[in-house]
């Protein structure tokens, strides 16, 4: 019989269980930390259970790795864990976030921190956002920091809307956005509104792996905010000040009292609900019709097959038969956590068309410089002016700014990029109006930087309503925006594997495609001419080979091809999703758009079949 280890120390549950060795000293040592300092009965449980069962690969895949921050922060299922979300990890997390920001702030203890939370939770690990966020504060609040807790769930882009109106530190978000139910997340802002990114993310895990240890009982003490004079609901007063600077978007007010458009919202089980509808009654409109099976927040998401409304027609059913019996004609769907927006608009001939997040980005970019070129008639103001997205999002931006005159940059994949570059900007005196990102992540003006779902909704409305009086609808306006300034032709997609060791595969190969050190030299009978390795560093394109965008920890190579299509292959920060972006962009005046997109199809299916070879690699294709 192999020996039994006692699981005594800290005064944890169950001390005098004892528990078979595994026979391998690296994950005894992770199992025995863990029953050492988790206090959450259910997680022991599931640790417990799993020796019990001898099952040593989940254990190893549990206990032996760490998270670490993608495009959103940290990210993982909810369960027990060192790579898991739970009541541990969320302390640990906390507790070097302290370290971190007491060697950052002298003022730390004046300033604060602000957490928020979204509606997700499981029952099986005793683990919901709200108790996590309370976790996280009786952290911050054990060592005497101001904490700032929403006293409930709200939309992402509050965090950093307060971290900037209350001049906090740091903010930290529990929250798994558009993710599958099982998954929730820690996402942390810095002082300027801004996610955290190099090199303050990297600082912040080694600050964690330092202190991994809970400090104390205080840190597992959920009810110490309901305690402590230093905890502050900040609830009221941020939901007044945003919907009050939510006003410098509405820029016919007139209109939309009188609008006869009818829209419909479903805030997908998460916390867009209430948001939205005061929202729009700040613009003068009547609120939108709610999807009643959706309005509500549920963690088991029960109405759809995945929260996420960028999937399109297959997760907005119950919004588009809504929408027939209202005859309504517009459809909104916020995710569940409000920071991203997906749009439907009812077709003249017959059915709905979904917007991708780079047709609404042409839509909402054209919007915003329309009204602010009608308030800033003098064209020497564009020179301060600025549009951001993320380079894997279409260059519609980019050829309006070549007509009119304002600047246009690109950032990495991950909203935290555009945010950081927002706040840069701004202090030499630019402005961004407009910034986005293709997977349906819109700001609209600078009231935070970060996506918002809100304001982009209303900001939405708003356009269709005016557009409605010019008798166009919203694609009608599309086509328009496409002939001024060249059609752009897209496609977006994933395939998901479970395996990493098959994704380093399938990038090593690309990375090696022709021999040694060698890219593909076409794609399909499609000729490449240059190749950019964000990975890597590499770009062909540049005099000294390097790309001009940071580095990054994930993988990304773009293709640009002989007829103009850019092509762009990366894996998710968030999900285990290998990523495939392509863009026909045409010359302004090149109308036959069904040639361009049967020249992308064939690229597209190319880029996939050649490069990614999902059938030999086991590949779950996108199921639409």
């Amino acid at each position: 019989m192999e020996d039994t280890v006692g699981t005594g120390g800290n005064g944890d549950l169950n001390a005098n269980l004892g528990w078979r060795r595994t026979g391998d000293p690296k994950l005894d040592k992770a199992v025995q930390q863990w029953l050492d300092w988790d206090r959450n009965k259910w997680t022991r449980a599931q640790v417990e259970s799993l020796v019990a069962a001898g099952r040593l690969e989940d254990l190893r895949s549990r206990l032996c790795s760490r998270m670490s921050f993608g495009t959103a922060g940290l990210r993982a299922p909810m369960g027990a864990g060192f790579n898991r979300i739970n009541d541990l990890t969320v302390i640990q997390s906390s507790q070097g976030l302290h370290a971190y920001l007491c060697r950052c702030f002298a003022d730390l203890g004046s300033r604060g921190v602000v957490i928020g939370y979204d509606t997700r939770g499981q029952e099986e690990s005793g683990c919901s956002s709200q108790r996590l966020a309370k976790l996280t504060a009786a952290v911050m609040l054990s060592r005497d920091v101001p904490v700032y807790l929403f006293s409930s769930f709200v939309p992402t882009p509050y965090v950093p809307y307060a971290v900037k109106r209350l001049g906090a530190a740091s903010g930290v978000m529990i929250t798994a956005s558009h993710n599958p139910k099982e998954d929730n997340g820690y996402k942390v802002y810095w002082c300027s509104g801004a996610q955290i990114a190099s090199p303050h993310d990297k600082e912040v895990l080694r600050c964690i792996e330092e202190q991994l240890e809970p400090w104390s009982a205080s840190c597992w003490d959920e009810e110490l905010v309901d305690r402590s004079s230093l905890r502050t609901d900040p609830l009221t007063q941020i939901n007044s000040c945003y919907m009050d600077d939510l006003t410098s978007l509405c820029f016919h007010r007139d209109l939309n009292s009188s609008c006869t458009l009818k829209f419909v919202h479903s805030s997908f089980h998460g916390v867009g609900h209430d948001f939205v509808r005061q929202a729009f009654r700040v613009f003068g409109f009547v609120p939108p019709v709610p999807v009643p099976e959706q309005k509500d927040p549920d963690p088991n998401f029960s109405s759809v097959r995945c929260p996420n409304p960028e999937e399109g027609e297959s997760v907005l059913e119950l919004s588009l038969l809504l929408a027939e019996r209202e005859n309504a004609r517009i459809i909104l769907a916020t995710d569940p956590d409000a920071d991203r927006l997906a749009v439907a608009e009812r077709s003249d001939g017959h059915g709905w068309k979904v917007f991708s997040g780079n047709e609404l980005a042409a839509l909402l970019g054209w919007w915003m410089f329309f009204n602010w070129k009608e308030s800033h008639p003098d064209p020497a103001d564009t020179n301060s002016v600025y549009m951001l997205a993320t380079t894997v999002s279409s260059k519609i931006l980019q050829a309006f700014a070549r007509i009119e005159g304002f600047h246009f940059e690109e950032t990495l994949p991950g909203f935290k990029w555009i945010g950081n570059r927002i706040h840069e900007l701004s202090k030499t005196g630019n402005r961004v109006i407009f910034a986005f990102e293709e997977s349906i992540g819109f700001l609209c003006g600078s009231i935070v930087p970060e996506k918002d779902g809100v304001s982009a909704a209303v900001v939405v409305a708003e356009m269709a309503a005016y557009l409605q009086t010019r008798k166009l609808s919203l694609n009608q306006q599309l086509q328009n925006i496409y002939r001024t300034y060249g059609y752009h032709v897209s496609k977006t997609s994933y395939v998901t594997c479970n395996d990493p060791p098959t994704i380093q595969r399938i990038f090593s190969r690309i990375r090696n495609f022709a021999g040694d050190g060698s890219y593909p030299k076409a794609c399909g009978d499609i000729g490449i001419v240059h190749v950019r390795d964000v990975t890597t560093g590499y770009d062909s394109s540049r005099p000294d080979l390097r790309s001009v965008l940071p580095a990054s920890s994930s993988q990304m190579i773009t293709f640009t091809l002989q007829n103009g299509v850019v092509a762009t292959l990366r894996t998710s920060g968030t999900e285990p999703k290998i990523k495939y972006y392509t863009e026909f962009c045409a010359a302004p005046g090149e109308s036959d758009v069904s040639q361009l997109e049967v020249e992308l199809r064939k690229v597209t299916d190319a880029l996939l079949d050649e490069f990614l070879e999902p059938d030999k690699n086991h590949l779950i294709r996108r199921s639409v």
